[in-house]
This record gives structure tokens, sequence and C-alpha cells, in this order.
């Protein structure tokens, strides 16, 4: 069966849905990475490809509330470079959904969330290294006004791969996340900045995704019937991550950005 409606649910099954979305909520206004665990949800109560049809309109409610949250800390400069490659990427991902079945949309979502994870490891420990010979004025600077790098070229060749592997990803599994936040997190982000760019980011690109999923069949009357009961709990989940993310210092924010990847890929692909 290649769709899913809310009457086809069982009750532990709806359960799981409804605690996703509340993940989706707190990952959008506090730790991004925590929406790799609603999307292996997601996949293992629902087909493969029905459930990112199912997940994005919850997504998009996430982002609203995240806009809502941090519209004062997106930097704008940033996602300028990111769109146009992250319009390709997303073409790509299109194209490679009319023929990927299943199985391979599943496996293909479990293997960028731990390739994202282990490639986010090994930043992060690169800039840990980095950090050591920085001082942190210059990096406080890099949080508040966004980092300078990306106007270099070698920063905005990083934004067109970044933004090219990104579409493809949100596009096939929902996943940009994961890059995403491996981009900001490696070009100097602190926390307000990190979740206000990718805030702006996510709405303007999933709301862009809709027609091409509406075309693939995986956004149709049934899922959103669906989404309607499930948006109800993304509500108290991005009132949780607010209450949550002025408690959470910014070593904590990035481990548990990268520890919820690796929980959801591998959930994934163990399933």
């Amino acid at each position: 069966m290649d769709t899913m409606t809310l009457w086809h649910l069982t009750g532990w099954e709806f359960a799981a849905l409804a605690f996703a979305a509340l993940l989706v909520g707190f990952s959008k206004t506090a730790v991004s990475g925590a929406n790799t665990v609603s999307l292996a949800i997601f996949a293992a109560m629902l087909p493969a490809r029905a459930s990112t049809g199912v997940l994005l309109p919850v997504l998009i409610a996430g982002d609203v509330l995240a806009v809502l949250t941090y519209r004062r800390h997106a930097h704008w400069p940033t996602l300028w470079r990111l769109f146009p490659a992250v319009a390709a990427g997303v073409v790509v991902g299109t194209v490679f959904l009319t023929w990927a079945d299943d199985e391979a949309v599943g496996t293909s979502i479990g293997a960028i969330l731990l390739l994202m994870a282990a490639v986010t490891v090994w930043r992060r420990r690169a800039a840990d290294r980095a950090a050591r010979t920085a001082s942190e004025a210059e990096r406080e600077q890099g949080g508040r006004n966004g980092p300078d790098q990306v106007t270099s070229r070698a920063g905005r060749i990083k934004a067109r791969s970044y933004g090219v592997l990104g579409g493809f990803t949100t596009m096939v599994a929902n996943a940009g996340g994961p890059v995403m936040s491996m981009y900001l997190l490696s070009v100097g982000f602190r926390k307000l900045g990190f979740l206000g760019t990718s805030a702006f980011f996510f709405l303007i690109v999933n709301t862009s995704k809709v027609p091409f999923s509406v075309g693939l069949g995986l956004i149709n009357a049934d899922s959103l019937l669906l989404d309607a009961a499930l948006v109800l709990f993304v509500v108290p989940g991005a009132l949780l991550g607010k209450w949550a993310v002025g408690r959470i210092n910014q070593r904590l924010f990035e481990q548990l950005v990268i520890a919820a990847t690796v929980v959801g890929g591998l959930q994934l692909l163990l399933r």
C-alpha cells in the first residue's frame, strides 16, 4: 500500500506519530537534530514513500512556529547563497523519487542520516581544533552577525555543495536538517543565529516542495486528513522547545543535534 489514512492506523501507531509530531515542534525551536527521530518514526509507521508526504505539512507547521519565534535572528546573506543550489538538489531528488520504491527510499533515508552524522562529527572535531586558536570575541561576533567566511570563494563553494546535498535529501527524505545543521555549525553560527537562519530556510524550502510532492502523489486528501490530526501536537512541542532552548548551552546543543541524527539513522537501517 503506497498511501495511509488516519483510519488505517492502530492506537499505538497514531500515538507514535503524535509523539513524532511533538518532536517536530521541539526540533524547530530547540534542537534541530531531533527532527531525524521524527523522520525515522514516520518511516517506520507508514510506507516509506507515503511517510515523506505525510510528514511535509507537519514540518511546515513547525517551520511557521520557528519563524515566529526566531525571525529576528536570521542571516539572509547565507540564505541567498544557499537557495540556488538547494533548488537544483530538489529537482534531482524529484527525479529520484519518480522511480524509487519504498525499499530504496527507506534505505536512502537511513544511509543519508548516518552519513550526515559521521561528517558532522568530523566537522565538529575540526572546528574544536580551530577554536583553540580563535578568540572568544571573534566567535561571538560570528554568532551575532553571521559568518564572514561565506563570502570567500571557498565559502561559496561550500555553500553550493551543501545546498545541492540539502535540496536532494530534503526532497527524498525530508532529511535536509542534518545537512543544513552541519553547514551552519561548520561556518560558525551560534545558537540563536543557527535557529533563526534554519527556520526561514526550511519554511521556504519545504513550502516550495509541496507542488512536487503533490505531483508525485505523496500529498493527497488522505494524507492531509492525517496531517490535520498530527499538527495539533506540533504546537506543544514548539512551546517546549522555546522553553528549553534558553537552558541548553552551545556545547550541549551541538551534541544533541549530532546524537539525534545518529539515533534516527540507525533506527531506519535496523528496522
